[in-house]
């Protein structure tokens, strides 16, 4: 299921809700006020998706959306419609702790309490500002994914890590398949030794995606940057392919246990591209880990060709399916390396929710039992090695580990002084087209 449109879904998450019935308050709870507040940072699908999962939950405690913050109030006011209609009271939010700008977030953050979860849902370009902040405040983090669209960014959440220790800090990061039974169930079966030895990892995301047309007037205005430029313009969003394949490149590391010592690449534009963003249109790209192991990654958005959202794994003994279209928890394990209904030999039991909902009834579940739960290393860890794959593609160079953890490379140095007046960070020429990677002139480690 997909989270972006769980207006549909109706009260199929109920199910099993004695999971976490009879759960007592602990730790901070145990006040005679267990109810933990959310702050949505960031008001667009995911963060509302993110939202209604967080509502959902099952189990005694309460939860409550308590404040909101964006840059547009019409997208503030549109996630609290949708939101109020599924969960009534739930949403709790005055029109004092609704708050817009620049400056919002930490407003909505400073509403809170220990205990309490800032969700930073943002575009990437800004959430280590916003997840520092909560740190910094002890509040309790969600975060998406991208997690910053720069190692810049990505180091400046590590930095962070410490004080979050130090407080006990607990911190969810948006790869939602990690919490998965079915696939966790494979990974006890790769680490028993049942697939043999790993050699090769295929993960892809092909599939079909729109360009981006010319901006006009808008094309070189930091707050029209910010909204047409989620998925078209590094700075803000990371790119296209980091975007989408951000959680086939973590599930590769997850598979292995281990992060790639290097990675090649390559790509290219459709040859009739009109597009006017900075996407390349294919990403393909070899990760080498320490023993030798590769995971091959591809993405590609092209029209009317192949599509495949998957992630395959090949051991000595046999193959397997990871994970499958739009997330689906996909998961069998193969007489041979055949990859065919007709040879399956092992599936396990199909999760009972989908991967978002497990992913909270986690994080809320452990913060009400204040037990450890961080992510926030594994999760940068992740996003550095899609970094990694994503400049070897652009600068047509080897890229390795020791490149991307020494790197502090930004697109944008100014990002705790943003305003309206503020100057863009990249710009479109004359024609409204902005500045394309190209091999062996492009910078972005």
């Amino acid at each position: 299921m997909n989270r972006r449109q769980f207006l549909k879904r109706g009260s199929a998450l109920t199910l099993g809700a004695g999971a976490l019935a009879g759960v007592a308050p602990t730790g901070v709870f145990a006040a005679d006020d267990p109810t933990i507040r959310l702050a949505l940072i960031g008001c667009g699908g995911r963060g509302t998706g993110a939202v209604d999962n967080a509502l959902s939950v099952p189990g005694d405690g309460p939860t409550t959306l308590h404040a909101m913050a964006d840059l547009a109030p019409e997208k503030m006011e549109a996630a609290e419609r949708s939101l109020q209609k599924k969960h009534g009271r739930k949403i709790d939010v005055s029109a004092s702790r609704k708050f817009v700008g620049f400056d919002a977030y930490r407003h909505a953050i400073d509403s809170l309490r220990p205990g309490d979860v800032a969700m930073c849902t943002t575009r990437a370009y800004i959430r280590p500002v916003h997840v520092e902040y909560a740190i910094r405040r002890g509040i309790n983090v969600f975060f998406e994914k991208p997690f910053a669209s720069d190692p810049g960014g990505l180091h400046r959440l590590l930095r962070a890590l410490e004080e979050a220790e130090r407080k006990n800090v607990k911190i969810a990061a948006g790869f939602q398949c990690r919490h998965s039974p079915a696939r966790a169930a494979l990974i006890d079966r790769i680490r028993a030794g049942e697939m043999g030895e790993i050699l090769l990892i295929r993960a892809n995301r092909l599939g079909g995606a729109g360009w981006l047309g010319p901006q006009g007037a808008k094309s070189n205005d930091l707050r029209s940057q910010l909204q047409f430029g989620r998925s078209h313009l590094f700075w803000v969003g990371s790119g296209q392919m980091v975007d989408n394949l951000i959680h086939q490149v973590d599930e590769c590391c997850w598979i292995k246990d281990a992060w790639p010592v290097e990675v090649v690449g390559m790509g290219g534009r459709a040859a009739n591209s009109t597009d006017c963003g900075q996407n390349i249109d294919v990403y393909s790209m070899e990760y080498t880990f320490a023993d030798g192991t590769r995971a091959f990654c591809g993405f590609r958005r092209m029209k009317g060709a192949r599509s495949d959202f998957a992630t395959y794994i090949h051991g000595t003994r046999c193959a397997a399916q990871f994970s499958g279209n739009v997330h689906a928890a996909t998961v069998h394990q193969f007489k041979d390396q055949r990859i065919a209904r007709d040879h399956i030999a092992w599936t396990p039991a199909r999760d009972a929710f989908s991967p978002w909902q497990y992913e909270w009834n986690h994080f809320i579940e452990n913060i009400r039992q204040d037990r450890p739960h961080n992510e926030l290393k594994r999760a940068v860890y992740s996003d550095l090695a899609t970094l990694m794959g994503r400049a070897a593609c652009h600068t047509g160079q080897t890229v390795t580990w020791d490149d991307i953890m020494k790197s502090r490379f930004q697109f944008c140095d100014y990002l705790d002084t943003l305003t309206d007046d503020s100057p863009p960070p990249v710009r479109a020429d004359a024609q409204g087209r902005f500045p394309v990677p190209v091999p062996g002139q492009w910078t972005e480690t």
